[in-house]
């Protein structure tokens, strides 16, 4: 096989190792354990520090996790996605819930984007941060959900399909719809808070 082919399975068998890992953990096997964690360790705290902010704290949310991978790698199931997207969501849970208290209340499915944009409106202003606020709150949770990805998480939109388990089709025209429904919102409450909608360039 040329090593064109062999770097287009890696994904693939890394997957599968993932999976042999938490199988191995589930069975008591703590230098799984430990590779799991030197494989997804950087990944897992750069996401909490995005979303806490406080490296300390992201750290106590990574020891968490994997201490929850050891705990319940039994009830891990590959039907329900890779192992990535598994350690991703308790630590983007973990760290939510402890932003939970500090900011807004968690009344969205997928809360994050909110608390983020809230954050950068504050350097403008409470008015900002309400329109801010307002806007994202008129958008559908299907919206809401593929703009975090998008935008806050860096997921391209084949890769967003590929987690939420939808056509690639359907995932822009959500971006596009959510896109243009914060523009529409924002610029009616002001002119100037158009470009909160803006994609980035």
């Amino acid at each position: 096989m040329s090593a064109a082919g062999q770097r287009a399975m890696s994904p693939a068998a890394d997957d599968h190792d993932d999976v042999l890992l938490v199988r191995a953990i589930a069975g008591g096997d703590r230098q799984a354990l430990a590779r799991l964690y030197d494989r997804y360790a950087p990944v897992l705290l750069a996401l909490g520090l995005r979303i806490i902010r406080d490296r300390r704290e992201a750290e106590d949310l990574l020891h968490d996790v994997f201490l929850e991978v050891w705990r319940s790698a039994k009830d891990y199931e590959v039907t329900r996605g890779r192992v990535r997207t598994w350690l991703i969501i308790r630590m983007r849970s973990r760290a939510l819930d402890v932003t939970k208290s500090a900011r807004i209340s968690r009344r969205s499915a997928d809360p994050e984007v909110i608390d983020r944009m809230a954050a950068e409106g504050e350097a403008g202003g409470s008015p900002d941060r309400h329109r801010v606020l307002a806007a994202l709150a008129a958008l559908t949770a299907d919206q809401r959900q593929v703009l975090e990805l998008a935008y806050f998480e860096g997921q391209s939109c084949s890769e967003i399909a590929e987690r939420i388990g939808i056509p690639i089709g359907t995932v822009k025209s959500r971006l596009a719809a959510g896109l243009g429904k914060l523009r529409h919102t924002l610029g009616a409450t002001s002119g100037s808070a158009r470009t909160a909608g803006d994609e980035p360039s």
